[in-house]
């Protein structure tokens, strides 16, 4: 808790008890020297008289932004001694000491000390109450949240400091804390994504974007999430398995250089996840992705001997943006083709799904980019179901949900239920030959 006791006279500010003369002797002596400096012999030689009057008026202000300072940082009268009753708990809170803070006033900069004092018994409490609150809500509904669910004031700018300390927190903790579990399922799960939030625009200064002048408004946090799904729901679908998910996110890059000796921060992020789950070490591993080929070459490099799976909500949606991209956005055509071919690949028809594509390739840029898609990944995307995947239409993956819920201060994400577009038994060898063109 920090506060500034109320100890002063109310006749105003007083140099040791005495007449406010002395403020005002040592405020006129500084200011005449200042003068003197500023417009001595000679000095006013190349002024006009206007220059010489914002120059001095400009020198007064901050020989009076300093005299109050010295005079503010004087009175130490806020300490009333080592330890105050907490105002959240009523607890004693022990003297940290008189930090600094930068404050801008008509007289200028001034930085001002005042007495803080820290409470230990509501650290934990009531730390972990703005923590979560500001978390889900903005700082400032975080701020009322507390004081009328907790009855424990704390303001806005608080909040935001005591959220912005446990993020650095728990980053130094997730960077250098990485205790492994023993896997705990026979199957597990690993995703991986990323996706643009808006970012500040100072931030973002000298970045390439999208934008049609090359700036960027936002940055790629990419995310990696842990889980299992050995629970079966009244039809006998695998369903993730409660308390099961894990994530971690940032924003921070992938990529790495064949020379480079270590891995990139994201991979290491990925690393650090996995061991901590015992993902590493279960009896079968899954990595499910939209395909990318970032996503696989890391895949590859941490757990090559995982199985790779592309998740149909992405492939969904390519053939979903193609049939928009042929048709015009809003046509009466453009559903119905989706929907085909969304369910040509639910029943593992891709040899299907590459011809309608094929017969739009040459003459449309989107169908020859989606056909090389599915063809590149067709053996991930036609591999066997190994426990959760479902033969289902898949929920949302974390792609999506990262865009839905970025604007709050947390990051949400889960991947939905997956499936397999060819059965257990299905030939890659069968299928490169009727795939490939």
């Amino acid at each position: 808790m920090v506060g500034r006791r109320a100890g002063r006279s109310r006749g105003g500010l007083r140099d040791g008890g005495g007449q406010k003369g002395g403020l005002q002797d040592t405020f006129e002596a500084e200011v005449v020297a200042e003068i003197e400096a500023l417009v001595g012999p000679g000095a006013a030689d190349g002024l006009d008289f206007e220059a010489i009057e914002t120059a001095a008026r400009r020198q007064a202000l901050q020989v009076a932004a300093r005299a109050v300072e010295r005079r503010l940082n004087a009175d130490t009268s806020d300490y009333p001694g080592p330890r105050l009753p907490c105002p959240g708990c009523g607890k004693p809170a022990r003297y940290a000491g008189r930090p600094s803070k930068t404050f801008t006033t008509v007289l200028g900069a001034m930085k001002l000390s005042r007495a803080y004092y820290h409470c230990d018994s509501c650290k934990g409490g009531s730390t972990r109450m703005v923590g979560l609150s500001a978390a889900m809500v903005s700082f400032a509904e975080s701020s009322d949240l507390m004081d009328k669910l907790a009855s424990v004031p704390v303001n806005a700018k608080q909040v935001e400091r005591t959220a912005e300390a446990l993020g650095r927190e728990i980053a130094r903790d997730e960077q250098t804390v990485a205790d492994p579990e023993s896997p705990s399922a026979p199957t597990m799960y690993l995703g991986m994504d990323g996706t643009g939030v808006p970012i500040r625009a100072s931030e973002l200064k000298g970045r390439q974007g999208k934008q049609a002048d090359g700036s960027a408004k936002t940055r790629e946090v990419k995310l990696v999430t842990v889980w299992t799904a050995e629970g079966r729901d009244k039809e006998g679908i695998p369903t993730r398995d409660p308390g099961s998910v894990s994530y971690s996110a940032a924003i921070e890059t992938a990529a790495t250089c064949d020379t480079d000796k270590e891995l990139s921060p994201f991979a290491q992020r990925v690393g650090r996840e996995a061991r901590r789950r015992g993902f590493d070490q279960a009896d079968r591993r899954a990595v499910l992705g939209d395909g990318a080929l970032w996503i696989w070459n890391l895949t590859a490099e941490l757990f090559p001997g995982a199985t790779q799976i592309v998740d149909l909500y992405h492939a969904k949606e390519h053939l979903s943006e193609v049939a928009k991209a042929i048709y015009g956005v809003g046509s009466d055509l453009a559903g119905p083709w989706a929907r085909q071919r969304q369910d040509d690949l639910d029943e593992g028809k891709l040899r299907s799904v590459v011809a309608a594509l094929r017969a739009h390739a040459e003459g449309n840029e989107q169908a020859r980019k989606c056909m090389g898609y599915v063809i590149r990944n067709r053996c991930i995307i036609a591999t066997r179901s190994i426990g959760c995947l479902s033969r289902r239409p898949a929920s949302k993956s974390s792609s999506s949900s990262l865009r839905t819920r970025s604007s709050s201060s947390t990051v949400s994400t889960y991947f939905g239920r997956f499936r397999c577009a060819v059965p257990w038994g299905a030939s890659r060898t069968g299928w490169d030959r009727t795939i490939l063109p």
